[in-house]
């Protein structure tokens, strides 16, 4: 604010510079939405790298393919997945969806799996009163009222120990306790706790020579409160219900993702093509890009003769600008099966390269070519020609290909509207994410200027903040062209902002970019010089 003078001398005032720094976000954060062993339903957890999934979402499991390109994400450079677990209850009599574990004797105290799923099946519970007298007086309880409870996934699985429990209304009343510091059980809400505590379990016989967990005495999920899988997911279950976050609404609560790869059913490949269309219409509204797997029965034959009917089992339209298929799937060894060799989802590890492409080269290069390669392979589902290459690009299908000394490398960069038949403005994938960057960063980096004036001042700030982080961009490579004045504009003033738009409160700016397209015919042009021949 200005200074308020009163004496004769000099005043000093601070000006603000006007400069408010835009920050490009991030553009390889991958969305995982499917079926998993355990995990969250009512929301999405983040994961830095595969230990963290399985911590929260179990092993590797040839029921859920996820799993597997989760895997893949990371092994090929990826760094930052959200997972999105889908679980439809099933519907047949008297399943549950999470296991309850029973503990105690006449008086039973009911722990419920933290999750859905069969893993809570292996539940194991232990009850002791070694408790401490002086917790007792400080809680304002008697000692006894207060006992210890173990629990444990499978004889050799992760333990939790949690002592000085109570069923009264204290700190530590067993409720309260296991929702904030278990991770595999927890009291349901809507059970009644017991009004006293749960009798302790009986000591192993020492004859028996068992490890304590393997013993008879040690409490398990009986047959009758076992949980249930789920039963396959179908359209409803992926569409979901924004009010209540199910489905693909369980992202409305992360703030920011790049990538989205989608699975279907229990060991399979999704092939509803009303599925894709309804996720894809909400990766637009989240500004993300779609990596759709190819269904399983594509084969270059039917791809290269009848290309139409075979693209019309995934993504079409406008929308399909958002979208990319990479074609074929990914030849690996199950190490659940003895490593055998199978057939994968290759969305995983596309995402990986795509990540691994942006954090070395930046968004705008395209994630192909024989840097582009495919960690964690044995060999593609289908090998190409260059012809059947050739077929397929024209279609606006990548290809897997195989090279001597590169190996397996990703050998495509079109989006699902990049035939050439189409002429979109997004044909490339890199440019299509370029402009999702931008514009996920601009609408972040602007939200200052809500309720400023509408005037000249703002408009001139606009202009210098906008510039300022294109400049940026173009220093790095971004945009094509020698100067800046090539490479993109900027425009907010009178001319985009008409005194209409001031009267209703917008203002509108303008920023146009010139892309970088990939190289993706190289023509190497030949001719024979007859030496030295007189001019």
């Amino acid at each position: 604010m200005p200074v308020q003078v009163s004496y004769p001398g000099v005043y000093i005032e601070e000006i603000p510079s006007g400069v408010r720094t835009i920050t490009g976000v991030a553009t390889s954060i991958t969305a995982f939405l499917g079926q998993t062993p355990q995990g969250p339903t009512d929301r999405a957890g983040t994961v830095f790298n595969f230990s963290d999934y399985v911590r929260q979402y179990g092993d590797l499991d040839v029921k859920y393919p996820m799993g597997f390109a989760v895997r893949d994400f990371f092994l090929n450079g990826g760094s930052h997945a959200v997972i999105a677990r889908l679980y439809k209850a099933s519907t047949a009599a008297g399943t549950k969806a999470s296991a309850i574990l029973k503990v105690g004797e006449a008086t039973k105290l009911e722990l419920t799996a933290k999750s859905p799923g069969t893993w809570g099946n292996a539940l194991l519970g232990r009850v002791d009163h070694e408790v401490d007298d002086e917790v007792a007086t400080d809680l304002g309880v008697q000692p006894g009222d207060l006992f210890n409870l173990q629990v444990r996934l499978g004889p050799t699985g992760p333990l939790e120990t949690f002592v000085n429990l109570t069923v009264k209304d204290t700190a530590r009343r067993v409720d309260r306790v296991l929702a904030a510091e278990s991770a595999l059980v927890v009291i349901d809400p809507a059970t009644t706790l017991p009004t006293g505590v749960p009798e302790p379990t009986p000591a192993p016989d020492p004859k028996t020579d068992k490890p304590v967990w393997e013993d008879t005495t040690t409490k398990r999920v009986a047959d009758a409160d076992k949980g249930h899988d789920g039963d396959d997911l179908d359209k409803a279950a992926y569409s979901g219900n924004r009010e209540t976050r199910k489905g693909k609404y369980l992202l409305e609560d992360i703030d920011l993702f790049n990538l989205v790869c989608v699975f279907g059913p229990k060991e399979a490949t999704l092939k509803d093509k009303d599925v894709y269309d309804d996720i894809l219409q909400y990766c637009i509204e989240r500004r993300a890009f779609l990596l759709v797997d190819p269904p399983e029965d594509w084969h270059h034959d039917a791809l290269v003769s009848n290309p139409a009917t075979e693209l019309a089992k995934v993504v079409s339209g406008k929308a399909a600008r958002n979208a990319a298929v990479f074609y074929p799937r990914l030849l690996q060894a199950n190490p659940l099966r003895n490593n055998s060799i199978e057939e994968f989802a290759g969305s995983g590890a596309l995402a990986g390269v795509l990540a691994r492409t942006d954090a070395e080269r930046g968004v705008w290069k395209a994630a192909a070519g024989i840097d582009a390669s495919l960690n964690g392979l044995v060999g593609l589902a289908d090998n190409l020609t260059d012809l059947e290459n050739g077929a397929l690009n024209q279609q606006g299908i990548n290809v897997l290909r195989s090279f001597p000394v590169h190996g397996r490398v990703s050998w495509g960069a079109r989006t699902l509207r990049g035939a050439d038949r189409i002429a979109d403005e997004y044909k490339y994938i890199p440019v299509r994410r370029t402009a999702l960057f931008l514009e996920e960063s601009l609408y972040r980096g602007l939200q200052w200027v809500v309720f400023e004036p509408n005037d000249e001042p703002l408009w001139a700030q606009i202009r210098l903040n906008v510039g300022a982080f294109m400049q940026s961009l173009f220093r790095q490579g971004a945009f094509q062209g020698k100067t800046p004045a090539e490479a993109y504009s900027v425009k907010c003033d009178k001319e985009t902002t008409s005194q209409d738009d001031i009267n209703k409160g917008i203002v509108n700016v303008v920023v146009g970019f010139a892309p970088l397209r990939p190289a993706e015919f190289v023509i190497v042009k030949l001719q024979q010089i007859a030496g030295q021949l007189a001019v």
